[in-house]
């Protein structure tokens, strides 16, 4: 009989043998990608025993259509209920409306962690020379900084009145014809994102987490997050971590905790990749990092993602690319971000062997070069396959 998720006093989850999870299948080539990774999903679970009771639910072009509505309230409502979901890609509404659905799920259920571990499977065609180095995972900001949405149209009687206010009390000049921004960066934001990075790589074995900001020119933002972040590592992880100025570098058997600026960072990330393993960094800086190495190591095409609230349990995983809604329903493209995705949701539910059995199915598909079109046409002698057809190659090697 499927169960609910629910959450202990500790958010440690309480996961039944058959849950119940919520899903959004997503627009565009959601339509494809969706059932190929429920396929293996479901596959791998019941090798141990484990049924998901799937509950759809609405959001994006699909909920719009039948309701008026671009992300019901049910939907939240069911997230948050349930606990545990996973999402395919959604339209983001042009010219009004939510400024993005993804970003309006995450705040919704205070899902401050975006999650992105990031690593090379052997065969992938790559731009780099050494993908294979390419080991990290990005913990994500999830709530503030630019992405928190507090913005005035320029030319409008609000922006007017915040720059005569900021010129007239901080003495800014600001052009009269701009549109205004507001950056937030709490410490309590900050303090929660660095506290899950440091738990994260101590749990997994991680040899470093690296905060990643612009705090040489934005101080008292960027800035902060650095010292927040370090504060963090100092007040509640001295037994097991330690900051580079603590120790030069040489950390021994504990966690370094270090900081690079941000611009520096794309550079070092494809100089010397394998000097980085945890990042924990700001929302815009996330970003711009996580995409930019998944394309180190084949393209967001097989990047995962996951929103996390570590302290309630909740999660929506999603996939991190767009719906290209031009291959919508050619049973054409790549499923790989949205498995990894569900992979990512058996670890948070504590399903790990069943997890580990789709990566290295997955590593052997490639491996022997069956693929989709996006990597079979950059690899010699690849075997090119469907979507639906990926899926099931993966199913025979679990």
């Amino acid at each position: 009989m499927p169960e609910k998720i629910t959450v202990d006093d500790n958010g440690n989850l309480i996961v039944p043998d058959d849950p119940i999870v919520p899903f959004i299948q997503g627009d565009g080539i959601g339509v494809d990608i969706w059932p190929a990774a429920k396929t293996v999903l479901d596959e791998a679970a019941a090798k141990y025993g484990k049924h998901i009771a799937w509950k759809e639910v609405a959001a994006g072009e699909k909920a719009y259509k039948d309701t008026g509505e671009w992300l019901p309230k049910e939907t939240l409502e069911t997230f948050s209920e349930y606990v545990v979901g996973i999402k395919g890609p959604l339209t983001t509404p042009v010219g009004g409306g939510i400024r993005s659905l993804n970003v309006a799920l995450r705040q919704a259920l205070d899902l401050y962690v975006c999650l992105r571990p990031i690593r090379y499977f052997s065969g992938v065609p790559s731009p780099v020379k050494h993908p294979e180095k390419v080991d990290m995972v990005i913990f994500r900001e999830n709530t503030e900084d630019v992405y928190a949405g507090l913005e005035v149209e320029a030319a409008t009687s609000v922006a007017a009145k915040m720059i005569s206010f900021f010129s007239e009390t901080l003495g800014w000049e600001i052009r009269s014809d701009s549109g205004i921004g507001i950056k937030p960066v709490s410490a309590y934001a900050s303090k929660r994102l660095v506290r899950a990075a440091l738990n994260y790589a101590k749990k997994h074995n991680r040899r470093s987490v690296t905060l990643v900001h612009k705090g040489n020119i934005q101080k008292f933002t960027e800035g902060a997050f650095r010292m927040w972040g370090y504060e963090v590592a100092h007040d509640e992880f001295a037994d097991c971590a330690v900051s580079w100025d603590e120790c030069g570098g040489e950390a021994g058997d504990k966690i370094l905790v270090k900081d690079t600026i941000a611009d520096i960072t794309f550079q070092q990330v494809l100089t010397r990749p394998d000097e980085f393993d945890v990042i924990a960094t700001t929302n815009l800086n996330g970003d711009y990092l996580s995409d930019a190495l998944a394309a180190q190591v084949g393209g967001i095409g097989i990047a995962p993602g996951a929103n996390i609230n570590y302290e309630t349990g909740r999660g929506v995983f999603e996939a991190t690319h767009g719906t290209a809604p031009k291959y919508a329903g050619a049973d054409k493209v790549n499923p790989g971000s949205l498995l990894l995705s569900g992979v990512l949701m058996f670890e948070h539910l504590g399903w790990g062997e069943a997890a580990q059995d789709i990566v290295r199915a997955m590593e052997r598909t490639i491996a022997e070069k069956i693929v989709t079109y996006d990597f079979s046409r950059l690899m010699d002698g690849a075997k090119e396959v469907r979507c639906s057809e990926f899926a099931m190659e993966v199913v025979k090697r679990l």
